[in-house]
């Protein structure tokens, strides 16, 4: 890449060779449109103006399956490599774990081969082999890599009961963790009980920890008028007080609280629950829809992320759940565009984790602790009596979006933590 580099938007960028080069390395980026895939394409063509970015992830095996993008492909003046691997699917775990294994070593030979000294490089830590790849080749190629947070390992494996805190797996990431933690230039995670807890496990490290929330798509979501909704329309559910869950439908999603709470409210006949995506709990949760016959429950499955305006408006109440002991794991995303539509949210999560301290710090709504569904439903209820509150807590939700939650702010804390010296 030599001379101008032209980019779909039309602005222009100085040659290549005049600036640092800066790696983004994750298994899923353009042109899939889930979470993960939505940000790191969003920070590498932001950061492209005054860095020489280059990207490198797999094939589409999410949202976007079945899409044969190119192998190497310019696209707003970053430079994408997309390596080979297996795209079995992701719901059978062993063939997960052999997408994964495949995946990790085309992307450690691409390193091995491609990354140089005092290169920069910012890696995700979806898929969870992926850091220590990546770190790898960096040591090797004597590259400096910086660690992005979207889940904390072994504590998600913990809180879904794949394995036992003190199990030896559990000890061993741990010592493994510590290895990456430890030769990383710096941390940057996505909530602050994310930064407590790393704060906590690279103790004597002194690795400096930055946190750098994600943001909404403050450009296509906005509040629309409830009676003009074409979802709720369709579904014939514009005299109900609707509650929306929008995101993925995982292992760490909170669903069953949820669907009981639903079902003990199946003879109300004001509330309706609606959900909109899919993951590895989508099959259970469209059984017992239909064993428990929730007419007051919608499963509408994976919508595209150009619809999101008109699902997310589609409600009353937006929802975000996760399992217990989430604390310092993960924060959901989707929670930002909730707030960019301009709806309360109702959320299942610990004391102290990001998601309850937004929600507090805002005012925009409730959380109640995973696994009570006593509370869930009592919170249910309350809701419902004080529905006249929603618009204002609805305006404060999406002033939270436009003043904290943007992405030009995350673009500009991410350039600055990789300013040149």
């Amino acid at each position: 890449m030599k001379g101008e580099a032209h980019s779909s938007n039309g602005w222009h960028s100085k040659s290549p060779a005049s600036r640092p080069r800066l790696w983004v390395v994750s298994e899923i980026y353009y042109p899939e449109e889930i979470s993960t895939g939505y940000y790191l394409t969003s920070i590498a063509e932001g950061l492209a103006r005054n860095y020489d970015v280059r990207v490198l992830c797999g094939q589409p095996n999410y949202a976007s399956r079945g899409i044969r993008a190119p192998n190497r492909e310019l696209r707003n003046n970053v430079e994408i490599f997309r390596v080979r691997s297996t795209t079995f699917d992701k719901n059978v775990i062993p063939l997960r774990l052999l997408n994964m294994f495949t995946l990790s070593l085309s992307m450690l030979i691409f390193s091995l081969r491609h990354f140089r000294k005092n290169d920069r490089v910012l890696v995700v830590t979806a898929p969870p082999s992926l850091p220590f790849i990546t770190a790898f080749a960096s040591l090797f190629k004597r590259a400096n890599y910086t660690l992005l947070l979207h889940d904390c390992y072994p504590e998600v494996l913990i809180a879904v009961g794949k394995i036992g805190p003190d199990s030896m797996i559990s000890r061993l990431v741990d010592l493994l963790n510590s290895w990456l933690y430890k030769h990383a230039v710096k941390i940057i995670v996505v909530g602050r009980d994310m930064n407590e807890l790393l704060s906590e496990k690279t103790n004597g490290m002194k690795i400096p920890i930055v946190f750098i929330p994600n943001w909404a798509d403050l450009e296509s979501v906005y509040p629309t008028p409830r009676n003009e909704n074409s979802l709720l329309s369709d579904l014939g559910i514009k005299d109900k007080f609707v509650f929306m869950y929008a995101g993925n439908i995982g292992h760490p999603t909170d669903i069953e609280s949820i669907i009981e709470c639903a079902d003990r409210l199946k003879a109300e006949k004001d509330f309706h629950f609606v959900f909109v995506g899919s993951g590895a709990k989508s099959r259970w949760l469209k059984a017992q829809v239909e064993d428990r016959s929730l007419s007051n429950v919608s499963v509408l499955g994976q919508r595209p992320r150009k619809e999101q305006n008109v699902f997310l408006n589609a409600c009353d109440v937006g929802l975000v759940s996760l399992v217990k002991n989430m604390w310092g794991t993960a924060m959901p995303s989707r929670t930002y565009n909730i707030l960019a539509a301009g709806k309360p949210i109702l959320a299942l999560t610990d004391n102290g984790s990001e998601l309850a301290r937004v929600i507090e710090e805002e005012g925009v709504g409730w959380y109640t602790q995973p696994g009570d569904v006593d509370e869930l439903q009592a919170m249910v209820m309350e809701i419902y009596r004080n529905r006249d509150h929603l618009s204002a807590m609805g305006e404060r939700a999406r002033i939270a979006a436009l003043n904290k939650y943007s992405r030009d702010s995350a673009i500009a804390r991410y350039s600055q933590e990789f300013d040149p010296v």
